[in-house]
């Protein structure tokens, strides 16, 4: 796929509230991070990671962004990503980066340089994802594969130590950056003769990662094994887990790689996950695309359990993609509701961190895209998923304190705070209902902020 890889994500109607009581201390806590924002700068001492851990809201940079494109169009995005700052992610090598290392010991960071940058100039909280490896040290030259199966080969066991200490460079270079994701999705990690993960290559990878970021600050935050939790319809069988729900039933195999790298693992900052709402083989939602979003919530709750960290979403996915990966199958409204709903989940469980993989492209055409193509001359503008994006990481960061909302239509789905209200009619046509005690009226797939008291 060139210089990237959009891979393909696999992953209580009624009514409906949230109680998330998570505590006064996490709240101060979250509210601390929404007050200090912006990059994070080195400092002495140990830092809370209670605190800092929880970055919130954001999104990932793909092949295309606003580094790129029309100056007028790239100063138009700037304003906007600063405007509502979230945390925002890089790969170190594809998805828009340069391979860092082409041969050993020689650095090539142009590509990541300018990502960075523009994290900086944005305010974000900048997290980078530790992926992909140089070709040198997975059986190739010094000449990069672009294609899909090279980018997504893992590294050869030799050069764990090689791609450890490319990571510490990395780590040294951007100071700044104190957010580190170690791979992604276990690529090149399954193990075919055994029908599984690897998931000791993989945990061994990140030990030596991990102690090497640690090396270069004590303070960098480290989280893993970024697994896609995939699921199957209910009562499905193989490979069948006990994390289960009206949504499915998640492969146990996934289940096996995050225990076992909980249970050895050199340490942890967070555990990170990512997946869909619908089913891994068949692309089927149950018992429909709003209804499995829950699938979000329950994973959510069985990883703070299991781990004891905070859970970091690295991507959550509610469309199933085409063939070409292309999730053009809904209308904007109808996708804007579906992730409004699974945001709620995410939210409402506990989620310290939620990344939307941004699907970012060169032409206007561009389904669930934050801003309109930096390629174009009025590039740059706020769409309709920046909007709910930015919105929301405003009014329910981590540590948000939710309450009971009361609705008298299980088709509208709702999530509140004492200053917030959020509202989304989960039907293709209009609704009248009450909501908190108020008539309410919505259009087809209306995803509505209603004013709070005080």
């Amino acid at each position: 796929m060139g210089r990237h890889v959009t891979s393909r994500r696999l992953s209580r109607a009624g009514r409906w509230g949230f109680t998330a009581l998570l505590g006064l201390t996490l709240l101060v806590l979250a509210l601390l991070v929404a007050i200090c924002g912006g990059v994070l700068q080195p400092r002495g001492g140990d830092v809370d990671t209670r605190r800092e851990v929880a970055v919130g809201w954001g999104f990932t940079h793909t092949q295309y962004s606003a580094d790129h494109g029309d100056a007028d169009a790239r100063k138009a995005a700037g304003r906007l990503l600063a405007t509502g700052p979230l945390s925002q992610n890089q790969h170190i090598m594809g998805w828009g980066v340069d391979n860092p290392e082409p041969k050993p010991g020689a650095y090539n960071f142009a590509d990541l340089d300018r990502r960075v940058a523009l994290m900086r100039r944005t305010a974000g909280t900048p997290v980078l994802t530790l992926c992909c490896a140089p070709d040198w040290m997975k059986g190739g030259g010094q000449r990069t594969d672009w294609s899909q199966k090279s980018l997504e080969t893992a590294p050869d066991r030799k050069y764990y130590k090689d791609f450890a200490k490319l990571a510490g460079v990395v780590a040294k270079r951007y100071p700044d950056v104190r957010h580190f994701i170690v791979w992604n999705e276990l690529k090149g990690f399954f193990d075919e003769s055994k029908n599984r993960w690897d998931y000791e290559g993989y945990t061994e990878l990140y030990n030596l990662v991990h102690a090497e970021l640690k090396k270069q600050n004590k303070n960098n935050l480290v989280g893993g094994p970024y697994v896609v939790m995939d699921s199957e319809a209910p009562g499905s069988k193989t490979n069948a887990s006990s994390l289960r729900g009206p949504w499915g039933v998640v492969d146990q195999r996934s289940v096996d790689a995050v225990t076992y790298w909980n249970k050895h693992k050199a340490g942890a900052d967070f555990v990170v996950v990512d997946g869909s709402s619908y089913t891994r083989e068949t692309d089927q939602f149950h018992p429909d695309e709003f209804g499995a979003t829950t699938k979000f919530a329950d994973v959510t709750t069985w990883l703070r359990k299991t781990t004891g960290l905070p859970v970091w979403w690295a991507e959550w996915y509610v469309e199933p993609a085409d063939g070409n990966d292309d999730r053009r199958g809904w209308t904007e409204q109808h996708r804007l509701a579906v992730q409004a709903t699974a945001m709620m989940q995410l939210a409402g469980s506990g989620a310290s961190a939620a990344f939307y993989w941004n699907p970012q492209e060169q032409s206007a055409d561009c389904p669930g895209c934050l801003w309109r193509s930096t390629e174009l001359a009025d590039g740059g503008k706020e769409l309709p998923m920046m909007k709910l994006l930015t919105r929301f990481a405003k009014e329910f960061p981590p540590g948000a304190d939710f309450r009971e909302v009361d609705t008298d239509d299980a088709r509208v789905r709702a999530l509140a705070t004492d200053t917030a209200l959020l509202v989304v009619n989960t039907q293709n046509r209009a609704v009248s209902t009450r909501v908190d005690g108020s008539d309410v009226d919505l259009k087809a797939y209306e995803v509505r902020w209603i004013s709070q008291p005080g």
